[in-house]
C-alpha cells in the first residue's frame, strides 16, 4: 500500500484504521470501543481492553519459536564489553527482576525509578516493571541530585533501581553518592534501592535500604506477566522544562504498543529479520520507544550502545557497529552526525567498514540541516531521512515512510504527516496559514495512539500547556510551514522565531545558510534584544577540525551568505566563533539559555545540560560582541 492510500485509509475511518492495527497485538481482553472521547479535550484509546506490554515484547516471540533469536546486542566501547542476548535470555533476566520487585511488594500501579547507565540491566528493569504492571520512571543516569530529588517527589516511587556508576570517555561517574544525596533532599522518602554493582566501581550499600541487584535476582522466582488495562500507565518520562517543576509525560500501555509496533514497519521499513539501532539513551523518549519497546514488539534485534559518536575511540565507531552487527537501519540525532562530520569531514572513517547491509539513516531530535544530510548521503550512499516527533507523541509526527514507499526526501523538510496525525500551520488566532507561510504547527485532536494524554498528577497543566492555545488542537510549540506538496518544514521552536523590525524571521532558516559554509561544523542562531528593532539575530559557529581558513574570513563569509540568501531584512551582522555549543545530553542546542545570557535576563541552567562549563565560553564571546 502506498503512503497516500494508507493516509487516506486513516482519514476515512480513524477508529477502523487503529482497530485493524491493534490486531497485531496480543490482548487478554478486547476493547469495548476503540476510543473514548467523553472527557474532551482529553481522550483514551482501547478503553477496558487488557494486555501486557512485556508479554508482547518477549513471551510472544518465544512462544512462536524465536527464543534463540538475538534480541539485544550490547556494545560498550567504554568498557570494551560486547554481549548478545537472545529473546529467552532477555526474558529470563526480566522475569527474575520482576520477581525481585514482587518480593518487595511492588505491584500494579506502583512507580519504580530507574537511574542507570546504558547497560542491559536497565532494559530488563524497564521490561520487568511492565511485566508486573508497575510504572517505570527512567531518569538519565548521572542527573544531579536536586533534579533527581524533584522526580522522586513527583513520582513517589516505591523502589529505586540504580547502577553503581556510569562511564564516560576518560572518567567514571559514581551514581551512588548522587542517589544518596537525592534521597536525602527528597521530601518523599524511598526505603528500598536495588543497586547493580559494576566491576569498575562498586558502591557502598546502606544496610536495610540498599540491596545488590544480582543477589536479589538470584534469590527470586521468575514472575509471570500480569494483565493491565490499555489505559493504565506503562511509564512516566520527565521532560526538561524552563521551570523548576518537571513535566511527567504519561504513556499508556495499549495505544503505545499498537502505535510502536505499527511504526517499526510503516516508518522504518523494519521486519523481524532486521537489526535496528537507535543511537540514543534510555533516559530519553527515543531510547524508550526505539531501543526497547518498538524493536522488541516487532521481534527484531535491537542494539544497546554505551559510547559516544566520537572519542570512543574515534569518529568511526558508529560505522564499526553498523558493520559488525549488520545493522539495517540506524536512528540518531543530527548533532551526533555533526560531531562526526567535524572530526572526519571527508568521511575517511566510513570507508574503513563494510556497510553493504545498511539501508538507511533516520535523524530526529532537532532540525537536521541540509548540508549535514547531504554529507551523510554522499559518504554513506543511503537515504538519510529527517523525521519529526516529540517526547509528548512518542513516535513520528511526520517523515518519509520506508514501509509505504515514500522516499521523496526534500532536504530541510521532515516529510509528510504520519497516518494518525492531522498537522496544520496556524496563525496566532488559530486560522490556517497559506502554503509556505511560517506559523505554529498544530495537530488536530484527538492525537493518535501512544501520544501522552496527560501529565503525571497534573491534568490541568497538560491542558493549559498543550490544548488551550488553539481549541481542538494540540500545540506542538514548533514553528514552521507546509509547502504546496504537503511537506512539513519544522524550522524552530515557536519561541525561537524572532521579530526584527516587524518581520518574523526563522532562526532555523539562517542556521541552514550558515551550515552550508564548508568550514562550519555546527551553528546556532538566536534573537537578542535590540532597542531599535526589537530583536536582531546573532550567530554562533563551530569550525571543522583542520580548517586552514581564518576565523575572520569565515565570519565575513557567513554574514555575507545570510544577507544574500535571507536578505538585508534579517539584519544579520553578528557572528561569534566558539569551540562548542551548549547542549542537552540528547543533543538539543540550548538556544533559549544562550539568548537569556545575551539579553542579561535571568536564566536557569537546565538539568539536562551536557557540560555547564561551555556556558562560560558563551558568556565570554558575548562580552566581546
Amino acid at each position: 500500500m502506498s503512503y497516500e492510500e494508507e493516509y487516506d485509509l486513516w482519514q476515512d475511518n480513524p477508529e477502523q484504521y487503529w482497530e485493524k492495527k491493534a490486531q497485531n497485538i496480543t490482548w487478554y481482553k478486547k476493547w469495548t470501543n476503540v476510543i473514548d472521547e467523553s472527557k474532551k479535550p482529553l481522550w483514551s484509546w482501547f478503553p477496558n481492553a487488557e494486555l501486557n506490554t512485556c508479554y508482547n515484547c518477549l513471551d510472544f516471540h518465544i512462544n512462536n519459536g524465536k527464543g534463540n533469536k538475538a534480541a539485544l546486542i550490547y556494545d560498550s566501547p567504554v568498557t570494551e564489553q560486547k554481549k548478545i542476548y537472545t529473546y529467552s535470555d532477555l526474558l529470563n533476566k526480566t522475569a527474575r527482576i520482576a520477581g525481585a520487585l514482587k518480593s518487595f511488594n511492588v505491584g500494579k500501579g506502583d512507580r519504580v525509578l530507574i537511574y542507570m547507565p546504558m547497560i542491559p540491566e536497565a532494559v530488563t528493569s524497564m521490561l520487568a516493571c511492565a511485566r508486573i504492571g508497575a510504572i517505570h520512571v527512567v531518569v538519565f543516569g548521572g542527573f544531579a541530585p536536586n533534579e533527581l530529588a524533584t522526580r522522586i517527589n513527583d513520582s513517589k516511587p516505591k523502589l529505586i533501581i540504580a547502577g553503581s556508576c556510569g562511564i564516560e570517555p576518560g572518567k567514571i561517574i559514581s551514581y551512588k553518592p548522587m542517589l544518596d544525596k537525592a534521597i536525602e533532599l527528597s521530601d518523599y522518602k524511598v526505603n528500598t534501592c536495588f543497586i547493580y554493582q559494576r566491576e569498575i566501581l562498586k558502591a557502598d550499600l546502606q544496610k536495610g535500604r540498599d540491596y545488590d541487584l544480582e543477589s536479589v535476582i538470584e534469590q527470586s522466582d521468575p514472575a509471570p506477566p500480569v494483565p493491565v488495562k490499555a489505559t493504565d500507565p506503562l511509564y512516566i518520562l520527565y521532560t526538561s522544562g524552563t521551570t523548576g517543576d518537571p513535566k511527567g509525560m504519561v504513556r499508556d500501555n495499549g495505544g503505545h504498543a499498537v502505535a510502536l509496533k505499527t511504526s517499526m514497519e510503516m516508518v522504518y521499513g523494519i521486519n523481524s529479520q532486521d537489526v535496528f539501532w537507535a543511537a540514543s539513551d534510555i533516559g530519553w523518549v527515543v531510547g524508550h520507544s526505539y531501543i526497547v519497546y518498538g524493536p522488541l514488539l516487532k521481534g527484531c534485534t535491537t542494539v544497546l550502545f554505551e559510547g559516544k559518536p566520537v572519542g570512543t575511540p574515534d569518529a568511526g565507531v558508529f560505522w564499526r557497529v553498523i558493520s559488525e552487527y549488520n545493522v539495517s537501519v540506524m536512528f540518531t540525532a543530527p548533532t551526533a552526525l555533526r560531531a562526526i562530520k567535524r572530526e572526519d569531514p571527508e568521511g575517511k572513517e566510513i570507508q574503513k567498514y563494510n556497510l553493504d547491509n545498511f539501508k538507511m539513516l533516520f535523524l530526529a531530535g532537532e532540525r537536521a540541516d541540509p548540508p549535514t544530510i547531504q554529507w551523510a548521503e554522499k559518504n554513506l550512499n543511503v537515504p538519510v531521512i529527517d523525521h519529526w516527533w516529540q517526547t509528548e507523541t512518542g513516535w513520528t509526527i511526520a517523515g518519509n515512510f520506508s514501509g509505504l514507499g515514500l522516499f521523496n526526501v526534500k532536504h530541510g523538510s521532515t516529510g509528510k504527516p504520519s497516518p494518525g496525525f492531522d498537522v496544520q500551520c496556524l496563525d496566532d488566532n488559530g486560522n490556517p496559514k497559506a502554503s509556505g507561510e511560517i506559523g505554529s504547527l498544530a495537530i488536530k485532536l484527538p492525537l493518535p495512539p501512544s501520544c501522552s494524554t496527560t501529565l503525571w498528577n497534573n491534568e490541568e497543566r497538560y491542558k493549559s500547556t498543550y490544548l488551550e492555545q488553539f481549541k481542538g488542537w494540540y500545540t506542538s510549540a514548533d514553528a514552521g510551514y507546509i509547502d504546496n506538496d504537503g511537506y512539513i518544514w519544522v524550522m524552530s521552536r515557536t519561541d525561537d522565531i524572532i521579530n526584527c523590525a516587524g518581520h518574523r524571521l526563522s532562526t532555523g532558516a539562517m542556521e541552514e545558510v550558515l551550515a552550508k559554509h564548508p568550514d562550519v561544523a555546527e551553528c546556532a542562531v538566536l534573537g537578542i534584544k535590540d532597542e531599535l528593532k526589537g530583536q536582531v539575530p546573532m550567530g554562533f559557529i563551530v569550525l571543522n577540525s583542520g580548517t586552514t581558513n581564518s576565523a575572520d574570513n569565515i565570519v565575513n563569509d557567513a554574514i555575507k551568505m545570510v544577507r544574500e540568501e535571507i536578505g538585508p531584512v534579517a539584519s544579520f551582522r553578528k557572528v561569534k566563533v566558539v569551540k562548542r555549543l551548549p547542549k542537552t545530553r540528547s543533543g538539543k542546542i540550548l538556544r533559549s539559555t544562550m539568548a537569556a545570557i545575551a539579553d542579561g535576563s535571568h536564566y536557569r541552567i537546565p538539568a539536562t545540560i551536557d557540560d555547564p562549563d561551555i556556558l562560560e565560553e558563551i558568556k565570554l564571546a558575548l562580552k566581546q560582541r
